[in-house]
């Protein structure tokens, strides 16, 4: 903060370039004129643009994606060149009070956001060379890293006074839940699937082998597989298991949800399981379904474990989320890229609010939706493995698929902060 203070203090010229990439930048003819000819005609405070990476030789192209009012995630791609309107830097820098080690960069475009425009310039403008790149992989998971602990908790300071500047901010005020609403099951066990061969007896043994007080089923939702999983779903003999197959042919993995949710035979508790993992034991759904008495909530989400396809750990291993607060974890819900797995969810609530028909961050939706009334229960055992495979939803996805998913969330979170805003002034009026 003191850093971004001193530049502050020399920014005398209209704009204020900071770079935060401490090795080599080659900017492109009139690169630097065209930024701030973008930045003066549409009054931006902040302005950064499409790059390329030189790496080993090799020149790798880094679009990015517009930022909007629910781009709340830290790992915000902007580039390591940024162009401030040089007043909007200053105001915003005297309003920071907190002197971060981490979250100062962070902090200082939250502030910017608040009144100024942040304009992504489809344009590639510079190069920036570098010896090697970063995994994907790692990326995704380094805000789970507990070296990464000291980081998160500044992140999440400075997201919550933003939601507190914005009205975005929720009290740890929950609306009560009635569970006791009678069902034929206490729990279905839904698991979507298309073209899972490989795994899909994995899946289904796993739920099926459950050790409970109570009974349970086991909903799959076969989506016209063509691979030989249909036929293998037929052939099981176990009346716990219920095979649908949907009348629509447009379903993604929430559409599916939504089919097993709404079947009649669903329990009480609807707990996710994905048709190429399994769950860490036979006790894992009894652990899930006591704790939505235990902690009176309306979803619950443990904690997995990341393996590879026979189930030996991978980095970087448990995924815990235990940054999460009962106090603040709403709130920092909008920060964050995730909540976890396994997540489980009161069922009268899931069918009022249901599943958005996306194959991609339809769980992250469901948990801002549920989080923004009512209370979210955490378990830190580890209940299931995610396995990770070449036939993974998300595995080698390129640029492209990676900034259409981070858009969408970013759009999840942009219509999630607005509603908590109108719901704050309703409250508040």
């Amino acid at each position: 903060t003191s850093t971004l203070q001193l530049i502050a203090s020399k920014a005398n010229d209209a704009y204020s370039l900071i770079i935060t990439y401490p090795e080599k930048i080659v900017f492109n003819l009139f690169a630097l004129e065209r930024m701030v000819q973008v930045a003066e005609g549409t009054k931006a405070g902040l302005v950064y643009t499409d790059y390329k990476v030189s790496a080993g030789g090799e020149i790798q192209l880094v679009p990015l994606i517009d930022y909007q009012k629910g781009s709340l995630r830290d790992d915000f791609n902007f580039g390591p060149v940024l162009l401030y309107s040089s007043k909007a830097l200053q105001e915003a820098v005297r309003k920071m009070d907190v002197d971060y080690q981490f979250a100062s960069l962070y902090d200082l475009r939250l502030k910017v956001a608040q009144n100024h425009a942040i304009v992504h310039i489809n344009e590639y403008l510079y190069t920036r060379e570098e010896e090697t790149v970063i995994s994907d992989e790692e990326k995704q998971f380094a805000y789970v890293d507990p070296k990464n602990r000291a980081v998160q908790q500044e992140m999440e300071q400075a997201c919550t006074e933003y939601l507190k500047n914005v009205g975005g901010f929720l009290k740890p005020v929950f609306k009560t839940i009635n569970l006791e609403i009678p069902f034929e099951f206490e729990a279905s066990v839904i698991i979507p699937v298309r073209n899972r061969i490989r795994t899909i007896a994995d899946a289904v043994h796993s739920a099926l082998s459950q050790k409970t007080s109570f009974p349970y089923n086991v909903i799959v939702v076969d989506n016209y597989s063509t691979d030989g999983t249909t036929e293998a779903l037929q052939e099981w003999r176990d009346e716990r298991l219920i095979h649908v197959i949907p009348e629509s042919k447009e379903l993604g993995i929430g559409g599916c949800w939504n089919v097993g949710v709404h079947h009649k035979a669903c329990g009480k508790f609807a707990v996710q399981l994905d048709s190429d993992d399994i769950y860490s034991d036979e006790n894992t759904l009894q652990k899930i379904v006591d704790a939505f008495y235990q902690q009176q909530c309306a979803m619950v989400v443990g904690t997995y474990m990341l393996t590879d396809f026979n189930l030996q750990p991978i980095p970087p291993g448990i995924i815990d989320h235990t940054e999460w607060t009962p106090e603040n974890g709403r709130n920092n819900a909008l920060r964050i890229n995730g909540l976890g797995a396994p997540r489980a969810f009161y069922t009268p609530l899931l069918r009022e609010i249901k599943v958005p028909n996306t194959s991609y961050g339809e769980d992250y939706a469901l948990g801002l939706r549920f989080s923004r009334e009512y209370p979210i229960g955490r378990i830190y055992d580890v209940l299931y493995y995610c396995r990770r495979w070449e036939d993974n939803s998300d595995a080698s996805l390129d640029t492209i698929k990676m900034n259409a998913n981070n858009l969408y969330k970013d759009r999840l979170r942009t219509w999630e902060l607005e509603a908590r805003i109108q719901m704050n002034k309703q409250q508040e009026g």
